[in-house]
């Protein structure tokens, strides 16, 4: 079977390279797949294997089959970027990684937090240049106040588990509400009430057709001033422009 890796990074042909037990010819590409590369695929390809900015439109999937391409395999959760319906229509296989080590984003979600929270990354910096200066780097407790999860899948719940470890109040909004939350206090709201309650929002939904911009002037407008937002997700989910007027 030949595997051909798109976007591909050194870690990437490091560590598939070493635990290709099974014998697999493998070619790594370091760029994106789009339309643009995608007629230079050799026939005899089995398999791409792609991550979070390559691009299986329609006509993609459908030079992909015409090359003999048999299944799409995605390194990420995510599958947004790749059009259902064309790899049903022309036969194509999709996979992707749904739980690679939720608490690995999860924690990092966190830290994210505290870093714009407690602005540690400009402190490492004044600190480098011997400036001890606290001015300008205080922050807030996170204890008692109010986070806001946007998606409760196994990443989320991760977070919220870290942030009542904090001491926060963990409200969330999600359509399949998870039993396990709400016995550990996660109160679950709809999505306009838990934004207008939060002091922290955190992203851990996935991007599809029907939540593209959820965060937007409309959502902003019954936030609280100053509301944090953390994005671990994907970046469509925010409307850039509303966000910075």
């Amino acid at each position: 079977m030949k595997i051909l890796f798109f976007s591909a990074k050194p870690y990437d042909n490091t560590f598939f390279e070493r635990y290709n037990h099974y014998g697999f010819e493998m070619e790594f590409w370091e760029t994106h797949l789009g339309p643009h590369i995608a007629d230079a695929v050799k026939p005899g390809t089995d398999v791409v294997c792609v991550f979070v900015n390559d691009k299986l439109t329609a006509e993609v999937i459908k030079t992909l089959s015409e090359k003999g391409v048999k299944i799409i395999a995605l390194r990420c959760a995510g599958f947004n970027n790749v059009d259902l319906d064309a790899a049903r229509k022309y036969g194509l296989r999709v996979c992707r990684v749904p739980a690679y080590s939720p608490e690995a984003v999860a924690e990092h979600a966190v830290a994210m937090l505290l870093t714009l929270n407690r602005k540690t990354h400009k402190a490492y910096n004044r600190v480098r240049e011997q400036n001890f200066s606290l001015t300008g780097l205080m922050g807030f407790n996170l204890f008692g106040k109010t986070i806001a999860v946007i998606g409760t899948g196994k990443i989320g719940v991760a977070f919220c588990k870290i942030m009542l470890g904090f001491g926060c109040k963990v409200v969330a909004f999600d359509p399949f509400e998870n039993d396990d939350l709400k016995l550990r206090g996660v109160e679950y709201l709809p999505f306009h009430e838990v934004i207008k309650l939060a002091d922290v929002i955190s992203l851990h939904c996935p991007l599809t057709a029907e939540n593209g911009y959820l965060i937007n002037a409309a959502a902003i407008a019954v936030m609280k001033k100053g509301v944090t937002i953390i994005n671990t997700s994907r970046g469509g989910l925010i409307n850039t422009k509303d966000t910075i007027e």
